[in-house]
């Protein structure tokens, strides 16, 4: 399944729920966007940012990403794949229901993400704004299954509610 096809919006959501709405492209990863991530968030653990002491001391035989490095995709890959409904303006993160880092993935000189996105629920409030909760599946080239699971949620608003 490739991008997503036609027009999503906010008014015509609740379809689409229980569908596979799009697989999004790969997305190239190396250990320089690992470190500049663990960086930020002050998350130095060697075995995320020392790839020589990963080699010698990790089972993974290697340094692996931080799993809220991977969460932090999905907003990528949302926009990506132009899952953002046509009707609104913005929409606010509402949080997840479930988080799973199913599998440790490994970092080499580059590695391969994406993402299968499903659609779980769309609840329409009285505002006219719309809480949708997405299932995310991340993927990387070459690990069978997924390696993150998420439900996320994220409250939409219309232009005529904004």
């Amino acid at each position: 399944m490739p991008r997503f096809e036609g027009t999503f919006t906010i008014a015509d959501a609740k379809r689409w729920v229980g569908q596979e709405m799009a697989l999004s492209d790969w997305l190239e990863l190396d250990q320089s966007q690992v470190t500049a991530f663990g960086e930020l968030t002050n998350h130095d653990h060697w075995l995320h940012m020392d790839p020589a002491r990963a080699v010698d001391e990790s089972p993974y035989g290697g340094t692996i990403a931080q799993g809220f490095l991977m969460l932090d995709f999905i907003i990528y890959f949302s926009d990506q794949t132009g899952l953002r409904p046509a009707d609104s303006v913005y929409n606010l993160n509402y949080g997840f229901d479930k988080v799973r880092f199913i599998q440790p993935v490994p970092v080499g000189d580059t590695f391969r993400l994406r993402d299968r996105i499903s659609l779980l629920d769309a609840t329409h409030r009285d505002d006219g704004r719309c809480l949708m909760t997405t299932k995310h599946e991340l993927e990387v080239d070459g690990i069978e299954g997924p390696v993150v699971y998420a439900e996320w949620l994220s409250l939409w608003t219309p232009a005529h509610a904004a």
